[in-house]
């Protein structure tokens, strides 16, 4: 490991983090606690935060307390370390990241609910679905072959979504409507479409059909909102993106997910025999792709806004995994973009009109790392999932947030990053 960690850093300098330019932490650094150091299920089968600095201990391979006397938590035990050997681990039993995977899929596995609700993490403030987050885990565990779990998570969705086919910006576990009065967010469409579509693929060829008309109705009302949203130039009105922030302009973060479900739409609404539906996202995804490349390609390079070249994390939107080719200019943009998102301890913020407080946050590292290696960057991607391990908690979570000293912050595990992180090793494992 130790060998690992010092290659991950040397590379990281080597690929324009800021690590010297930042230097130690600074006044302008912030601090934040961590929240918990993980997540488990106690002897009831109830799940619980592990304090920060709390002597729990869990049954080895899983994330069940280990609470003495009791024969409860041995069968919960059993039945977690069943469901990790019912499906695959990326890189292997032996690999380099096998902790770390098989600890970021226990963390999905435990803040899956049984009705589908996969929420971001369990302190209350984060305790609920985000259609974006979710649409990563259902990703991850498909990819990994727990496909039935994959479906619920989308059955939850599917619930939820407005007959438009939009979504709320997040929703209570129980499914009862979004916590407050946050403004929709309109990526959830389009990567409720995106994960769809990988769901499907990722199923043998004989179940795929089944398995979409499962999803029919998620598909078809969000293949039409997306299409609707597009209709005049190919470009949505703008709307609030993964940054959680109102916008007056539209943003990379929301065009480019849109762009994702409608590539994915096509094949999806020809398996359900809805060959019109299938022309008209096939039609919607060119003329969408072309005011992409148009508005936010060429000297704009990707960045946040149309027009504007403040480079941002969207710009991994707009290559393979999310589409199925880069996008004419993507792949050097988001190369370079991460220069300018980078933060002291070596991990990536939200995009370079982030505050500028050290945070690095682990959505957007781990989310580098999987593009890295689904774009033919192997050694970028191995460094920032060494960065990714190196920062875990001590109960092996991986937090939201890294301080610019390197200690984790806020929630963990966060969903959102274990996906990514089980996504990147899978991608570097095939």
């Amino acid at each position: 490991m130790p060998a690992r960690r010092t290659t991950a850093v040397v590379l990281l300098a080597a690929l324009g983090t800021g690590l010297v330019a930042w230097g130690a932490s600074g006044p302008r650094d912030a601090s934040l606690p961590l929240y918990a150091q993980g997540v488990a299920l106690d002897a009831t089968g109830a799940v619980v935060d592990v304090p920060v600095g709390s002597p729990a201990a869990l049954h080895d391979g899983t994330r069940v307390l280990d609470v003495p006397g009791t024969r409860a938590d041995d069968a919960l035990a059993e039945e977690q370390r069943a469901w990790l050997a019912s499906g695959s681990l990326p890189g292997g039993a032996d690999g380099p990241y096998a902790d770390m995977v098989a600890d970021a899929l226990l963390d999905l596995h435990t803040l899956l609910l049984p009705d589908g609700a996969a929420v971001a993490a369990w302190t209350d403030r984060w305790r609920y679905v985000w259609p974006r987050d979710a649409a990563f885990v259902a990703v991850a565990l498909a990819r990994t072959g727990h496909g039935n779990d994959a479906l619920d998570v989308l059955g939850f969705l599917d619930r939820v979504q407005a007959p438009d086919g939009s979504f709320e910006a997040r929703y209570l576990p129980d499914g009862s409507g979004p916590p407050d009065g946050r403004a929709p967010q309109t990526d959830g469409t389009g990567w409720a479409l995106w994960a769809a579509g990988e769901v499907v693929d990722a199923q043998p060829a004989d179940r795929r059909r089944a398995v979409a008309e499962r999803l029919r109705g998620l598909v078809t009302r969000s293949a039409a909102g997306a299409v609707a949203l597009t209709a005049d130039d190919g470009l949505p009105p703008a709307s609030p993106d993964y940054w959680e922030v109102a916008e007056d302009e539209l943003t990379l973060g929301t065009v480019a997910p849109l762009l994702a479900g409608l590539e994915s739409a096509p094949a999806l609404l020809e398996l359900l025999g809805e060959d019109g539906a299938a022309a008209a996202a096939r039609e919607a995804a060119g003329r969408t792709r072309g005011a992409v490349e148009r508005e936010f390609g060429d000297d704009t390079a990707y960045g946040r806004y149309a027009g504007g070249s403040v480079p941002d994390a969207a710009s991994a939107f707009v290559l393979p995994p999310f589409q199925p080719e880069p996008l004419t200019g993507a792949l050097d943009a988001w190369q370079a973009s991460a220069e300018a998102m980078a933060r002291p301890a070596g991990g990536l913020a939200p995009g370079a009109a982030w505050k500028r407080d050290g945070i690095s946050w682990t959505p957007q590292t781990s989310l580098y790392a999987l593009v890295a290696a689904e774009n033919g960057r192997p050694d970028e991607a191995r460094a920032r999932l060494d960065w990714l391990d190196a920062h875990r908690t001590t109960l092996g979570a991986l937090p939201e947030k890294v301080l610019a000293d390197g200690s984790p912050a806020a929630v963990a595990p966060l969903a959102w990053t274990a996906a990514c992180v089980v996504l990147a090793v899978g991608a570097l494992d095939g």
